[in-house]
């Protein structure tokens, strides 16, 4: 692409466009500008509940791939790679996925995390190569992901994982986007034109967030990994942690603290299974099998358990 048509289509896109009246933001007070942003910002919740829809019926197609043993991979450049990353990374110690049940892959790999890498964003054979990398199959998930909905690393990866027969999901912030016309799901956050031009890293950072916390936090509560409102799937891997372990087993049964103690040391910390021998009144050792049987599902367990 030329100087001239990679300007042109910068042009068209909303995130890109020229706002005369900012024109002079920089002659404000702090408080006018921080005011001029957080009004910006309170528009990004709307523009995501207008693709609610889209979104829930991704999150379906995605959560069936996850029952079935799949992955959930998140691929962007820049600053939605880096987003992407967040999320992945995130979710062992929230939800205790296993390693590799949940990846983000950025254009540059690692290095990029924290510094630009030159060109890998304009690579579609980059990103199938690095899907390649990774074994993905048709039982994963891949979730590309563009501000502009144009970035090749992002297309490209959708792209080759649906040749592959893996469920896409695209997210962008542009209507009319190669991104979702890519992919399986197509999910277009349109938050207009930010409050410096072209900066993608705030409202349409914004809203790729809000999107990503749904796609992984709804799975999740799909497949099992919550009990009401409750994260009873939290990996205790620190103090803090292990303290929310207690608080949560205390929370969903009301057991004394002598107690609470007692199940998590007989589960070996295992929240989801000290609840269950507690609201169930089972062993440890049953507590295992009933949630083994029931694929995770404490509910599940928990009928079973009354039986």
């Amino acid at each position: 692409m030329t100087t001239e048509s990679a300007s042109g289509a910068l042009d068209a896109l909303a995130t890109e466009a020229y706002r005369p009246e900012l024109a002079e933001i920089d002659r404000r007070s702090t408080l006018e500008i921080a005011r001029a942003m957080n009004a910006e910002d309170a528009a990004v919740p709307g523009a995501v509940a207008r693709e609610l829809p889209r979104i829930a019926a991704a999150i379906d197609a995605a959560a069936a791939r996850l029952a079935e043993g799949g992955r959930l991979l998140y691929v962007g450049a820049g600053t939605p790679g880096r987003l992407g990353v967040l999320d992945a990374s995130e979710c062992p110690p929230t939800f205790n996925t296993a390693p590799g049940e949940v990846l983000g892959l950025i254009a540059g790999g690692p290095a990029a995390l924290v510094s630009a890498v030159e060109g890998a964003e304009d690579s579609g054979e980059l990103a199938a190569s690095d899907l390649d990398a990774h074994g993905v199959t048709s039982a994963d998930v891949v979730v590309g992901v563009s501000a502009s909905g144009r970035t090749p690393y992002a297309v490209g990866a959708v792209r080759h994982a649906r040749a592959l027969g893996a469920l896409t999901i695209g997210v962008a912030c542009n209507a009319g986007s190669p991104l979702a016309a890519a992919a399986e799901h197509g999910i277009e956050v349109v938050t207009g034109p930010e409050l410096i031009a072209g900066s993608t890293r705030l409202k349409a950072g914004t809203a790729q967030k809000l999107v990503l916390n749904m796609i992984s936090t709804i799975s999740m509560i799909r497949l099992g990994k919550t009990y009401g409102n409750l994260m009873v799937d939290v990996r205790a891997s620190n103090e803090k942690l292990r303290a929310r372990a207690r608080r949560i087993v205390r929370l969903a049964t009301g057991a004394p603290d002598e107690a609470v103690e007692a199940a998590l040391k007989s589960t070996g910390g295992e929240v989801k299974n000290a609840i269950l021998t507690i609201l169930g009144d089972v062993s440890a050792a049953t507590a295992e099998r009933l949630l083994a049987e029931s694929d995770g599902h404490l509910r599940g367990a928990l009928r079973a358990a009354a039986e």
